[in-house]
């Protein structure tokens, strides 16, 4: 898929956000204990990349109640629905110089479409030594999905089905979509915010 860019800038991605907080003192913490000056970047986009996949949980797949939205309570916590897991790994990378922004997918909630639909949240990351940006999705591996980092072949956590009205949306944002933020906002209950709150479309 041809991705397409929020701006120009690549100094946009590297902003930091309210939930990409990654000046909080836990976010430094975990950075110092992830990266060292050895690495090159794209072995620092596989560590945080793989570190918030498999060592924060996703909501759904622990049956969490707790809501999670800034980064560092991502980190704290060790759960979120991907809205959450993505904030996390922008803040990560953006605290090492690399630009990260926000995709997303509709996808069906569950297994038909008569069970609705959600938006999903994922991330792209720009690596310099490459000149390209590449779709990671952090949600969290188990039975079924395989995310895994990859440089040359996308291996995302979702295929959208285009037949079911799934689809892939194009757009690198510098900042998460307003959709998705309002509603860890605005609900308590993680569980009933992923079966009835979640955004349908962007």
């Amino acid at each position: 898929m041809h991705l397409v860019c929020e701006t120009a800038k690549l100094e946009d991605y590297l902003l930091e956000l309210n939930e990409v907080n990654f000046s909080n003192p836990m976010i430094k913490s975990k950075v110092d204990e992830l990266f060292n000056p050895s690495q090159t970047e794209i072995e620092k986009a596989k560590v945080a990349y793989e570190f918030v996949r498999d060592e924060i949980y996703h909501s759904w797949d622990i049956q969490g109640k707790r809501v999670t939205c800034k980064a560092s309570d991502v980190l704290v916590y060790k759960e979120g629905i991907c809205y959450a897991k993505s904030n996390l790994l922008a803040s990560l990378l953006r605290s090492q110089g690399i630009p990260t922004g926000f995709c997303y997918q509709r996808l069906m909630l569950f297994d038909t479409p008569e069970k609705g639909y959600c938006i999903h949240a994922l991330n792209a990351i720009f690596l310099k030594t490459l000149n390209k940006w590449i779709r990671l999705d952090a949600r969290g591996n188990k039975a079924g999905i395989d995310a895994q980092f990859s440089i040359d072949k996308e291996k995302l956590a979702f295929t959208t089905q285009e037949k079911f009205d799934e689809k892939d949306y194009p757009v690198i944002y510098i900042k998460p979509h307003p959709k998705t933020i309002s509603v860890l906002v605005e609900q308590t209950d993680a569980l009933e915010m992923y079966i009835k709150n979640l955004p349908e479309y962007l």
